[in-house]
């Protein structure tokens, strides 16, 4: 991660890190002076570097004279989200939680501010982790890390080599896969299923599911909406729908 606004944004919302790398001979700054107050403060190294050896570190990327090194994000296993929400293991895995297990799965959101929104809906609305696919959608990058406000720290992100497969494993194990469509008969409101154990289905901001993951679903809803709006994007469709399991679940 470059540049120094974005450097400290990602400092600030706990985005992990290993190494800050600061340029010497820089005029003072208020976001230098913060990065290395936050970067100290948890513990990561601050290295003063040569410009030049940051100009070959970053190639043509403009880093401003900061660089913050990200490790690789730990995914979990798909397995990993199907042992917490399994029906009949005693409820979902969230601490003191007899609530029926959730997960939300993306199917082809490539926008990682995408990503990190539902990660963070996910969280707020007790859903037990997020489901990816490994090809043409968004990885946990810092970006999305940073839009998650902390929440991928908390909530497991697995990615899958084959989401249509993953997904029949799942409903095999007894979970209702529930798909989001924009043009779907039956609304969210009429989700009978609400309080079972679910996967929320999420599609790409442009085309929404795909063929093979649609059919798959056991059910799709629409969100009602008033007005001219057609769609909504996949971060505030996810938390429209998870908001509205959430209540259901409350009542039930």
């Amino acid at each position: 991660m470059v540049g120094r606004n974005a450097v400290v944004e990602a400092l600030r919302a706990g985005v992990p890190a290993t190494t800050l790398f600061v340029a010497a001979g820089l005029d003072f700054d208020e976001r230098l002076d913060e990065a290395r107050r936050l970067a100290t403060r948890r513990g990561i190294s601050v290295v003063d570097s040569a410009r030049p050896d940051l100009d070959r570190l970053c190639g043509t990327a403009p880093h401003q004279g900061l660089v913050l090194a990200v490790p690789p994000y730990r995914y979990a296993h798909p397995d990993d989200l199907l042992d917490r929400v399994r029906p009949g293991a005693g409820g979902s895995a969230r601490s003191g939680s007899t609530a029926a297990g959730l997960v939300v799965a993306l199917d082809g959101v490539t926008d990682p501010r995408n990503l990190g929104a539902v990660v963070r809906s996910a969280a707020a609305f007790g859903a037990d982790g997020v489901l990816l696919p490994e090809r043409r959608a968004a990885g946990m990058t810092a970006s999305a890390w940073k839009t998650s406000a902390g929440a991928a720290a908390r909530l497991p992100v697995a990615r899958a080599t084959n989401l249509t497969r993953t997904l029949t494993a799942y409903a095999e194990a007894g979970l209702f896969l529930v798909g989001l469509a924009a043009d779907a008969a039956l609304s969210l409101d009429e989700l009978a299923m609400a309080t079972d154990p679910l996967v929320l289905v999420v599609g790409s901001e442009g085309r929404g599911l795909s063929r093979l993951v649609e059919q798959r679903c056991d059910v799709t809803v629409r969100i009602p909406m008033v007005g001219a709006v057609e769609s909504l994007n996949a971060g505030v469709a996810a938390a429209v729908a998870l908001a509205e399991i959430a209540r259901r679940r409350r009542g039930a």
